[in-house]
């Protein structure tokens, strides 16, 4: 039988523990073994309706722009960790997409005949979640640059884009599932859909009243896409050449 771990003195700050938890740093006194139940309970604490993955798909949704700011500037616990939550958008797209077999986020990587600059964006096709986390760096960047008198530094800015980025890889992934179940040809117009809601999402973020917000977001959508391809395409030359 597993029993829990009790400490007499806490294993985080090394305070005497008198109590369920350490007076100093909140640590509790008894840790629970890792076993099945405490694997199943981590997941659905991910997946729960309360304060999980789909109450974050939500309130992302419904609110994108007030939520995140809340998240940056007062409440940490009301949606999923960014980080995990965009991982987690990047798993459920390479999984259905791989299975269902939709077409990727990408244009085709024509064009380029047989060379490196190919097999890059042969790469960026079988990988579009990794690859929306590598052009959130480029597109952050942007942002920062047009929101530059907003004070928002770069990490800040990268959390925003790491929850409405996860969102375009869902519903794009959404509408990769119904066309692929329901045999309708409804792909682009999920990709309408996210291409549409990243900048909107973007431009709550700053200042949802403002027009101007909406259009710097889009701007900077735009060409932090066009940084990554450029830069892509120049590492792919690089390389050959070195060759």
């Amino acid at each position: 039988m597993e029993k829990d771990i009790d400490f007499e003195q806490c294993k985080r700050c090394g305070a005497e523990l008198s109590g369920d938890f350490c007076s100093k740093c909140g640590n509790p006194k008894t840790l629970k073994r890792i076993n099945g139940s405490y694997i199943l309970s981590e997941i659905i604490s991910v997946f729960n309706f309360d304060k999980g993955i789909f109450y974050t798909i939500k309130e992302l949704l419904i609110r994108p722009g007030e939520n995140i700011h809340k998240f940056i500037h007062s409440d940490r616990n009301r949606l999923v960790k960014p980080i995990i939550f965009v991982i987690v958008c990047s798993l459920i797209y390479t999984i259905a997409q791989q299975f269902l077999k939709f077409e990727d986020g990408y244009v085709n990587a024509g064009g380029f005949g047989d060379s490196t600059v190919t097999d890059i964006y042969e790469w960026i096709q079988r990988n579009y979640g990794y690859a929306n986390i590598l052009m959130s760096i480029f597109i952050t960047l942007w942002i920062k640059l047009f929101f530059r008198k907003q004070n928002y530094n770069f990490f800040e800015i990268i959390i925003l884009l790491c929850f409405v980025m996860g969102i375009g890889m869902l519903i794009y992934t959404t509408f990769g599932i119904i066309e692929s179940i329901a045999k309708v040809k409804i792909l682009q117009v999920g990709g309408i859909i996210g291409f549409i809601y990243t900048p909107w999402a973007i431009g709550q973020f700053f200042d949802k009243n403002k027009i101007l917000n909406y259009i710097k977001a889009l701007a900077a959508y735009l060409l932090g896409m066009m940084t990554f391809y450029f830069l892509a395409t120049l590492l792919g030359f690089a390389i050959d050449t070195i060759k």
